[in-house]
This record gives structure tokens, C-alpha cells and sequence, in this order.
């Protein structure tokens, strides 16, 4: 018999260790820089391979889903997780050519594992539930993701302020990944429904215009949300806030915003979210790029309610307007936007390094360049969500043509 508040549950401990692995990573990116002198570029390349390795999973687990099943792909799962985690604490032991591919390898890991976890618990909540309960359930599932980016930004932020390692911090990771390995043991699982278990209806959907369309979309929603985000630490130092508050207000606002994310969804239409995220998402990068301060904090604010229900919706929205594209349509369109977001880090940390010696050229120093640097970024990466405005409202006039058509 399917216990489905415990694999929900289970579910939930798995994408926490998710979080906690992007944000802490995010929380140590400069300090990581520093002790062993790697530039953005550098650190960029090292983001990168957490987000080439969670697409490649979601879509291999997506291919595999039926065949070998949930329960081992989050074996998978805990497997990278656990040994990504150790090789990134070890990796500073080791000499500095060494120790660079062993990041470059522990972070590859740890999004091998990020994405088994979506590539197994996206399709097996979709199963468990049907119509407006799917949405609020995967809202409430991806709620976790912005929720242990909280813990882990003020736990990363706290163990800074102690005076404790970077290192020492990668020691959180496996925790919630023990939590969630024992409560899916013994687990019986949802079987998958009607033809969405059938690769070659798979497929047929997944040509189709809209797939098509938001497939695309896709790759621009998850950069406006993770460039800014996985950046936080080295963008946002000299700005007169703590990156890591700010991540935590981003992560904790979007938390609180995906539990109520059903009858957000359910009053203004899944096209209406995404529309008026998209604006706001702009409207809080332009602010994070020409503000300081407290003022900072306000960005946040309007970025959070931005990007709060990008990931789930568009999740649930191939789930629900294109159904026989199945596991792997929703694993397709995770892993499209994961390759986005690894494609732009190394790209964003060379803007980063142009945009600092262009503003030394000018002659700035210290916290004055390095603030210059880093708005100029932002500015660049308002561009994201710029197009998405224009692509959303396309999405938002078809389907509204659709339904009336439909009618």
C-alpha cells in the first residue's frame, strides 16, 4: 500500500538536501576562491558541473523512471550526494591542480544527485495526485528547495560569523540526505498512469508547439532564478548587505510563496503566474543592480515574489496541457533549464571578471570597484527576464485563443 504523506515527506528531506548544496556551495564560493586563487572564471566552471550533472540525471532518470523505478534512482541519489559532499572537503588537501578537478568532479556528483531527486519525485507526486491537489502538492514539494536554501544560507552565515571553515559547512550536506535515505526504505511506490508510461507517446507530445515553446522558456526562467542566486556571495558583498541574508530572505519569501502556490495558480491561471513573474523578476534584478543597502533587502523582496513559482509551474503546466510527454517531458524540461543555468556560470563569472577590470580601468578600488562590478553584472542578467515578458505573454494570448477554442 502507497504511503503518501511519507513519500511525500521523504521527498521533501530530499530536495532540502538539494538546497542545502546549492546554497552553501554559494555561501563558500569566495571563500573557496580565495584560500585556493581561482578567479570567477574559474568558479564559474566549478558551479557549472552541479548544473550539467543535475540535468543529465533528470533526464536519464527520466528515461529510466519506469523501468527501474523511483526507489533506485534516489539510491542514485544518496550515493552522489554523499560522496560529492566528501570529495569537495577533501579537495582542499590535495595539491592545487588536483584539487581543482576534484571540485569540478564533487560538484558534478552533487547535481547528479539533485537531479535524480527531481527526476524521481516530480513524476511520483504527479502520480500520487490529480487536477488542482498535482499543483499544490508540487508547489508544496518545490517549496523545499527555496526553504532549505534558507536554513542553509543562515546556518552557512552563522557558521561564518563563528569563524568556522568553508569546509566545515559541506558537513550539513549529508544530514537531510540520511533523513530522507531511511524514510523510503521499504517504501511501496505510485504506478505510473495510463499512456504517460509509454516512451513513444512520450515522445509524440513532446514535438508539439507548446512543449516546444515552453521548452525554450524554460532555459530563461531557471538562469533569471539561479544566475542571480548562486552569485549572491561574490555580486552582493560590497552592496552594504550580507549576501547570505539576502539569499535567505530570497529563499524563505519563495518558501512561504510555493506552500500557497495552489490558490495563487488556481485564481490567476498558470500563464498568469508566469507572466507576472517574469515582471517582477525584472523589475527585482533591476533593483538589486542600482540600489545599496537596506535597500538591497527590498530587491530581494520583489525578485522572491519573481521567480517564486517559476520552477513548479512550469513543471505543472507540461504535467497538466501536455500529460503523454510523462516523466521524462517534466525531466525534460528540468534538465533544459539546468543545462541554461551551467551553460551562463562560467559566462556570468567572465562578465564579473570584465566587468571589474573594466571599472579598475576607471579607476576604481576596493569595495567601490567590486560593487560597480557586480551591479553591471546584474544589469546584464536583467536581460533574461526581459525576454521572458515578451515570451509569457505570447504564452498567456495562445492559451487564452486555445481555451476559447476548446469551449
Amino acid at each position: 500500500m502507497v504511503n503518501d504523506k511519507k513519500l511525500f515527506l521523504a521527498s521533501c528531506f530530499a530536495l532540502i538536501t538539494t538546497a542545502f548544496s546549492f546554497s552553501i556551495s554559494a555561501g563558500t564560493l569566495k571563500q573557496l576562491g580565495t584560500d585556493l586563487g581561482y578567479t570567477a572564471e574559474n568558479l564559474g566552471y566549478i558551479n557549472s558541473l552541479w548544473f550539467f550533472g543535475f540535468p543529465i540525471a533528470m533526464i536519464v532518470g527520466g528515461l529510466i523512471y519506469h523501468s527501474i523505478g523511483p526507489k533506485k534512482i534516489m539510491q542514485i541519489a544518496f550515493i552522489s550526494h554523499f560522496v560529492g559532499a566528501a570529495l569537495t572537503l577533501y579537495a582542499v588537501y590535495v595539491v592545487t591542480d588536483a584539487s581543482y578537478a576534484m571540485l569540478l568532479f564533487s560538484n558534478l556528483l552533487m547535481g547528479i544527485g539533485c537531479g535524480c531527486t527531481e527526476a524521481a519525485c516530480n513524476p511520483m507526486i504527479a502520480d500520487t495526485y490529480e487536477g488542482d491537489t498535482r499543483n499544490k502538492m508540487l508547489n508544496r514539494f518545490h517549496m523545499w528547495f527555496p526553504g532549505g536554501i534558507f536554513l542553509g544560507a543562515l546556518i552557512s552565515e552563522l557558521m561564518n560569523t563563528m569563524g568556522l571553515s568553508w569546509q566545515s559547512q559541506f558537513w550539513l550536506i549529508p544530514i537531510p540526505a540520511l533523513i530522507y535515505f531511511f524514510l523510503f526504505r521499504g517504501q511501496a511506490f505510485p504506478e505510473p498512469k495510463g499512456e504517460q508510461a509509454s516512451l513513444s507517446a512520450n515522445f509524440k507530445a513532446m514535438l508539439t508547439p507548446l512543449f516546444l515553446f515552453i521548452f525554450a522558456c524554460m532555459a530563461l526562467t531557471a538562469i533569471s532564478e539561479f544566475g542571480p542566486q548562486k552569485w549572491t556571495g561574490l555580486i552582493m558583498e560590497s552592496s552594504g548587505a550580507k549576501p547570505m541574508l539576502i539569499l535567505a530572505l530570497t529563499a524563505g519569501l519563495m518558501a512561504v510563496l510555493r506552500f500557497f502556490g495552489g490558490p495563487v495558480t488556481k485564481l490567476l491561471g498558470q500563464t498568469g503566474v508566469l507572466l507576472g513573474g517574469a515582471v517582477l523578476a525584472t523589475l527585482g534584478i533591476y533593483l538589486f543592480s542600482t540600489q545599496i543597502g537596506s535597500m538591497t533587502y527590498v530587491a530581494a523582496i520583489f525578485f522572491a515574489l519573481g521567480v517564486a513559482f517559476f520552477w513548479p509551474t512550469m513543471i505543472g503546466f507540461v504535467a497538466n496541457k501536455v500529460p503523454k510527454s510523462g516523466a521524462l517531458g517534466m525531466s525534460i524540461i528540468g534538465g533544459v533549464g539546468m543545462f541554461s543555468t551551467a551553460i551562463f556560470q562560467p559566462i556570468i563569472g567572465g562578465w564579473i571578471d570584465s566587468d571589474i577590470a573594466e571599472q579598475s580601468a576607471l579607476g576604481l578600488t576596493g569595495t567601490d570597484l567590486d560593487l560597480a562590478a557586480g551591479q553591471a553584472t546584474l544589469t546584464t542578467m536583467m536581460t533574461f527576464p526581459i525576454i521572458l515578458i515578451v515570451a509569457f505573454t505570447i504564452l498567456f494570448f495562445w492559451q487564452k485563443s486555445s481555451n476559447k477554442v476548446a469551449a
